[in-house]
């Protein structure tokens, strides 16, 4: 139907077309003359012709040529000119009659009288019917033109008649048709004429332009192509718009030909309302039927032209409004089809009631943000279209069944979804109520206190204790499962734990009985009392620990009930927090992204959101797809839970980067807070809270792990996980001290290089640090010396930092310190000394031969200990890759007799290089500082030292004499010659580096 109604319109708006097109080319055609009387003016001027407007007996007009004695003078180009143009005159119809031609020479002679003739007959342009000659009146003349014009008849090839008065022309043409010249009683004046004929020229060019206007810009919009988008419609319209109002064809050009043709009327018209019995000539009458024509076909142009403007104008809006209705078709159905994938995620099975109420929660603002309000709205505009006529009917109607059967699916969706879960909160608080009441009767059995139970009082106590909360299953347990099941079966998964509900409510039924019976059989006889002891106070709560007078098998259940609790939390908020991280997620990170929500973003905001959210997608992804599932897989077992956080140990070191990028979050957060855009989000997902406490989640989560995994550490002694649990909480420790570890790296200021490639960051902390410098043979201290340095340690792999910290002002995150870089020492170049005298928090930190040392102070004996031991594995590590590229052989020396130097053995075997480069091409292997001018391991306070180049031990000054030397740097003192392929030859004075001392004295 709508392709009908679209062909009508286009049949109707070309039949308008056609209709304006053919009138225009009527008055175009019509009038397209040769020339113009105001082309033509000067010639018209010397009236050799005239068209005085008579006709002959058969209608055929006649010209008129007066007598005009320099007739054959006249320019060839003026008498065709003038020709031309008075055939042009009469309408086509009295033309195709023919024209009478009456040549008045009655003064002439006859040789200009057959001259004239001879002339006409060669240029004459229209078709001759007679021609009148009134020939000369004079008795020679007279007499020579009839026996002349017998012999030269045929000469002249036209009908020619001599007159010899007009009387005789009265015969052919009557004397009323005739001017007086001719004896007739026509008025007629030749200058009037000719204004006349410019007038009405004029004004059918006027009316011809202004067709050819009409016609042009009339072929410009039948030809236009509708657009496809509402942008380029508007466009059009405006443009077309423009040049209709910009040709202003509907005021001036059209009333100033009207009002020109009224003018040319009335001119015409002046004799008959002079004289009311004015008979009209045939050109006059012509004259004014042309007039009233032009005048005629231009009203008629112009209401055809407004006709079609007005089917054009409402066609381009139509097309304009079709488009505007398509575009927000395509925008709308997008929408929808997002809400709709939003809702497929969205499962009306939950795995808690926590959960389902935030999904019920969802599912609200989903149905707030569903635009199906808006989708109908654009339903019914589509509605208003179809029943205006609109011509594209065909393609608006399926549209606007499809948004209004989206819409239908969409509600359908969510008022099943809901249904949904609210009959699985139902079965959630069922289940949670039972499970609940397994626990607390579970915790009631462990708690029973067995010395009072010896006693028949006691074990009557005891059994009404368990009477009366057995008299309460009723009232929180679920009774029959085929019926939970057939009631609850459209929401039923195996998250839900039905099953095990049953099964717990079963053991708890029949611990309670067997308690029962020995509660019985305890009341029933007399027992000797057990030896009270110390009282110690109740357990309070499910994490208590078992009592120490229950038997093996009930403190087995306690634990496994207190083990189960610790699991059951940890599944809980595990849940909890992948549901906060979603919220999160979907209520603020991707409502940044939604054009309807741009405006209230400040401008500080635009682009940040991975700053403000920093890996927060990751995390989610991790925890949702792969992290609570592996958790769930441990519900029965939750012992050997400790796995599981030993398997995804790596992919949890993402809090590292969260953690790393929180200052930056935080600081945008606080410098946004305000905005409307946190508040709206804030209000469309009720929350109680701001954005600023849902970020801190992941860094609250992180550190909840491992105070559950020493609850569950606890409860586990002795079971199969245990050492999982143990390496776990290790290993999240390690997480949340690398954590920490990178959020002071990241604080460093200051420091050209790239702190990536000074390896991983062992250790950091704040120690008080002085200095001392060598310079020649003297020792100069720092004036610093006796006031120490607060330096903050930084100990990576390949380097030691150290900076000074810098408290920052502010709240939360912007309150962390700074710490700005003041020196650093390469790993490879520095030895210690472990114990500095006078305090047994200090040790020394030195290089280039002790020429520059730092005496650090812990806080602790034990934080200098843990200091030490890590820069010793240190260098311990850096030795042994020296050793693994640097050849060795061994170098004898002859026995020393004199006294006062070390003795050794005849053979010292020593460490040197044997290829091209010597030990001070490897920068791992340093001088230890030991004197020169002594072999003595007794030598000094500096000696007390240990680098990269030595073995791993903690030497002592006072002890060195009789023992093993320490490696180092040693001056040989007496020259030795190689006894064997293995040994080389030093001679004295030569340095040599010692890298041990191995069995029987030798080097």
């Amino acid at each position: 139907m709508a392709l009908n109604r679209v062909s009508q319109l286009c049949h109707e708006i070309t039949r308008l077309w056609l209709q304006l097109k053919m009138m225009t080319d009527d008055i175009v055609q019509k009038d397209d003359t040769p020339m113009y009387a105001a082309q033509i003016g000067s010639e018209l001027q010397k009236q050799f012709a005239i068209l005085p407007g008579g006709r002959g007996m058969n209608g055929s007009p006649v010209i008129v040529f007066p007598e005009f004695p320099t007739f054959s003078e006249l320019e060839e180009e003026e008498l065709q000119n003038v020709l031309s143009y008075l055939t042009s005159v009469p309408s086509v119809e009295a033309s195709g009659v023919g024209f009478i031609l009456v040549i008045d020479r009655r003064l002439d002679r006859w040789a200009a009288v057959r001259a004239t003739l001879l002339r006409i007959a060669g240029s004459f342009p229209g078709n001759l019917h007679l021609v009148l000659v009134l020939r000369p009146t004079t008795l020679f003349q007279r007499t020579l033109s009839d026996f002349l014009f017998k012999f030269n008849r045929d000469e002249f090839k036209m009908k020619v008649v001599m007159l010899s008065s007009v009387t005789e022309l009265h015969a052919y043409i009557d004397p009323g048709q005739l001017t007086k010249e001719l004896g007739g009683t026509q008025e007629y004046h030749h200058d009037s004429w000719i204004s006349h004929r410019t007038a009405i020229e004029a004004f059918a060019l006027m009316v011809k332009t202004t067709a050819q206007t009409l016609q042009a810009f009339g072929t410009e919009l039948a030809e236009t192509e509708l657009p496809n988008d509402a942008e380029a419609t508007t466009i059009l319209l405006q443009t077309h718009t423009l040049k209709k109002d910009t040709m202003k064809v509907g005021d001036e050009d059209l009333r100033v030909a009207q009002s020109q043709g009224g003018r040319l009327l009335d001119c015409i018209n002046e004799p008959l309302k002079a004289d009311p019995e004015y008979n009209m000539t045939h050109d006059e009458q012509e004259n004014l039927a042309t007039v009233q024509r032009l005048l005629g076909q231009l009203d008629e142009t112009e209401m055809a032209f407004d006709d079609f403007w007005e089917r054009h104008r409402t066609k381009l809006e139509q097309c304009l409004h079709l488009r505007h209705f398509e575009q927000h078709f395509r925008e709308v159905r997008a929408q929808l089809d997002v809400t709709s994938e939003r809702l497929s995620g969205f499962s009306e099975v939950s795995v808690s009631p926590a959960h389902a109420e935030h999904v019920l929660r969802e599912l609200s603002g989903h149905e707030d943000k569903a635009r199906v309000n808006l989708a109908l709205s654009l339903v019914s505009e589509g509605d208003r279209l179809i029943e205006n006529s609109h011509y594209a009917e065909d393609s608006i109607r399926p549209k606007c069944t499809e948004l209004r059967g989206v819409c239908e699916e969409i509600s359908s969706t969510l008022r099943s979804k809901k249904s949904l879960l609210l009959r699985a909160m139902e079965l959630h608080h069922a289940l949670e109520e039972a499970s609940h009441w397994c626990e607390e009767g579970i915790f009631l059995l462990a708690n029973q206190p067995v010395d009072r139970c010896q006693s028949q009082d006691g074990a009557e106590a005891a059994l009404q204790e368990l009477e009366r909360y057995l008299d309460t299953a009723s009232l929180h347990t679920l009774t029959d499962r085929s019926a939970i099941c057939c009631q609850y079966e459209a929401v039923l998964n195996s998250q839900l734990r039905v099953q095990r509900v049953f099964q717990k409510q079963s053991s708890v039924q029949e611990m309670f009985e067997k308690r029962r019976v020995s509660l019985k059989k305890l009341a029933a006889k007399q027992t000797r009392p057990v030896q009270p002891v110390a009282p110690r106070p109740e357990v309070k709560s499910p994490h208590s620990s078992p009592r120490k007078h229950a038997s093996l098998s009930e403190e087995e259940e306690n634990l496994a009930v207190l083990r189960r609790h610790v699991m059951n939390e940890l599944l809980e908020t595990e849940r909890a927090y992948v549901e906060e991280l979603l919220c999160v997620l979907e209520g603020y990170a991707a409502e940044m992204d939604n054009p309807a929500m741009a405006h209230l973003i400040p401008s500080n905001l635009h682009s940040k959101k991975d700053i403000l959210f920093g890996n927060m997608p990751e995390i989610y992804q991790f925890h949702k797809r792969t992290f609570l599932k592996e958790l769930e897989a441990y519900t029965d077992c939750p012992e050997l839970v400790g796995c599981c956080f030993l398997e995804r140990m790596k992919d949890l070191q993402i809090y590292e980067a969260y953690c790393q990028n929180k200052p930056r979050s935080e600081s945008l957060w606080r410098q946004c807070s305000d905005c409307a855009f946190f508040q709206e989000c804030q209000r469309k997902l009720e929350h109680k809270l701001g954005l600023d406490s849902y970020l801190l989640k992941p860094v609250q989560r992180i550190t909840k792990y491992q105070l559950l995994l020493k609850e569950m550490l606890k409860y586990s002694k002795g079971c199969d996980g245990c050492d999982d649990l143990q390496e776990a909480l290790s290993s999240i420790l390690g997480i949340l001290k690398a954590v920490n570890d990178s959020m002071h790296l990241i604080a460093i200021t200051g420091y050209e290089g790239n702190l990536s490639e000074l390896g991983r960051l062992l250790m950091q902390g704040s120690f008080s640090v002085w200095t001392e410098h060598k310079k020649g043979h003297a020792k100069v201290k720092d004036l610093a010396r006796f006031k120490p340095m607060q330096r903050h340690l930084f100990l990576h792999q390949k380097a030691l930092l150290f900076c000074k910290r810098r408290e920052e002002n502010g709240e939360g995150y912007e309150k962390a310190p700074s710490y700005s870089f003041k020196h650093s020492l390469s790993m490879s170049a520095v030895g210690i000394t472990e114990n500095a005298k006078g305090d047994n928090k200090k040790f020394e930190i030195w290089c280039n031969s002790r020429e520059e040392v730092f005496i650090v102070q812990a806080p602790t004996p034990e934080i200098k200990t843990a200091w030490v031991n890590e820069i010793r594995k240190v260098l311990t590590q850096q030795l042994k890759a020296c050793r693994g590229i640097v050849k060795t052989s061994f170098l004898t020396f002859p026995e020393l007799c004199d006294k006062d130097r070390p003795h050794f053995s005849p053979f010292v075997p020593f460490f040197v290089c044997v290829l091209n480069f010597s030990l001070s091409d490897f920068p791992i292997i340093q001088p230890t500082g030991w004197n020169k001018a002594s072999l003595s391991a007794d030598a000094s306070e500096e000696n007390d030292g240990y680098s990269s180049g030595e073995d791993p031990m903690n030497s002592d000054p006072e002890d060195e004499v009789g023992k093993k030397l320490a490696p180092g740097k040693y001056t040989v003192v007496a020259d030795c010659e190689k006894a064997g392929p293995q040994e080389l030859s030093v001679k004295s004075g030569d340095m040599v580096q010692l890298i041990r001392e191995g069995e029987e004295g030798q080097w």
